[in-house]
C-alpha cells in the first residue's frame, strides 16, 4: 500500500548539479563550456538589453529630427456652420450643449470655433478658444463669444 511515509523520489529527479573547472576528464575543463573565446568566455560578460553585438544601435540609427512638446493642448475643433445647421430654440451654446448634440467626442478634452462657414443666428458660444474669423462671424451675427478658462 501506498502511504506518505513511504514515497520516494526517483534517481532521475534530483540532478546534480554539472561541476565546471575540474580538469579535461570531468568534459567540462578548460573552457567550461563557454566556448574558446569573445566577450561571452570572459568574466562579466553581461551585455545591457539594447546591445547588437557591434551593430549602429536602434537608438541610434532612427531620425531625431523635430519636437513634440509634452503638455500641448489638442483642441476639439468646431466649424460655424455645424453650429447653423442645428435646429434649435437654445441661445447659449456650451461644450456640454455640443458634446450633447454630437458635436464632441469628449467632456474633458477643450474646445476651439473656428470660422469656416456663415452664422445668421444670435447665439452665446462658449467655448475654451476661438479663431479671429470665427468670434468675428458671431459678433457679426449680434452673437457673443466667450473664453472659458481652464480645460
Amino acid at each position: 500500500m501506498l502511504t506518505l511515509n513511504s514515497l520516494t523520489t526517483s534517481k532521475k529527479a534530483r540532478k546534480p548539479s554539472r561541476r565546471v573547472g575540474r580538469g579535461q576528464g570531468s568534459g567540462k575543463g578548460t573552457t567550461c563550456g563557454f566556448g574558446n573565446n569573445g566577450a561571452k568566455a570572459r568574466s562579466g560578460r553581461r551585455h545591457k538589453p539594447y546591445y547588437e553585438g557591434g551593430q549602429t544601435p536602434l537608438s541610434r540609427r532612427i531620425p531625431k529630427r523635430g519636437f513634440t512638446h509634452i503638455r500641448k493642448t489638442t483642441y476639439q475643433i468646431v466649424n460655424i456652420h455645424a453650429l447653423e445647421k442645428i435646429e434649435s430654440s437654445d441661445k447659449e451654446i456650451d461644450t456640454e450643449w455640443l458634446y450633447n448634440n454630437g458635436l464632441v467626442r469628449s467632456k474633458k478634452l477643450p474646445v476651439k470655433i473656428l470660422g469656416q462657414g456663415e452664422i445668421t443666428k444670435s447665439i452665446v458660444v462658449k467655448a475654451h478658444s476661438f479663431s479671429n474669423s470665427a468670434k468675428e462671424k458671431i459678433e457679426k451675427a449680434k452673437g457673443k463669444a466667450e473664453v472659458i478658462t481652464g480645460a
